[in-house]
């Protein structure tokens, strides 16, 4: 593990990360991992067509920016459309989902981090691993259909059947 540093630096030039990608990527192409940090962020594919069913998130905001392609953003009032550029705020609580244009979709999520679990105690036992979980799930969505799989770590999606990538 990294340690902690309070230097601004480079983490990656996303519009690179985007064409180095090879077209059968999709899900996370990239995912902030800097220790002890406070937010997390992840660079997020969905295919040409495909569709990330509504839900929602109960206790985070979300900035999702649009970097390539194009698409919908599904769940509110009326359907709103995604170009690049689009810096859109999703607020927790809000319904959203996402519909991948015909070039797909590429988007910047970020959002305050999720704490990890711990075990609080009075001994020192050294160095504990980061936990956590990124509150945005779009890339777990599944290549075949679009949809997000049910449980924590799905072998098969849950609409389709087809089998999913592990992380």
């Amino acid at each position: 593990m990294t340690p902690f540093t309070s230097t601004a630096r480079l983490l990656a030039d996303l519009a690179e990360r985007v064409a180095e990608a090879g077209p059968e990527e999709r899900g996370a192409l990239w995912r902030l991992t800097e220790p002890a940090r406070q937010l997390d962020a992840n660079l997020i594919r969905v295919p040409a067509g495909a569709v990330v069913d509504e839900h929602q998130e109960n206790d985070l905001d979300v900035l999702l920016l649009v970097v390539a392609g194009g698409g919908t953003l599904l769940g509110g009032a009326q359907p709103l459309p995604l170009e690049v550029g689009a810096l859109i705020w999703l607020p927790r609580a809000a319904r959203r989902g996402l519909r991948a244009g015909p070039e797909g979709l590429v988007c910047l999520t970020v959002h305050r981090r999720r704490p990890g679990l711990a075990v609080q105690g009075t001994r020192d036992i050294g160095p504990v691993a980061e936990g956590g979980e990124a509150a945005c799930q779009l890339h777990r969505i599944c290549p075949a259909c679009g949809a997000v799989p049910d449980g924590v770590a799905p072998a098969y999606c849950s609409r389709c059947g087809e089998r999913l990538a592990t992380d």
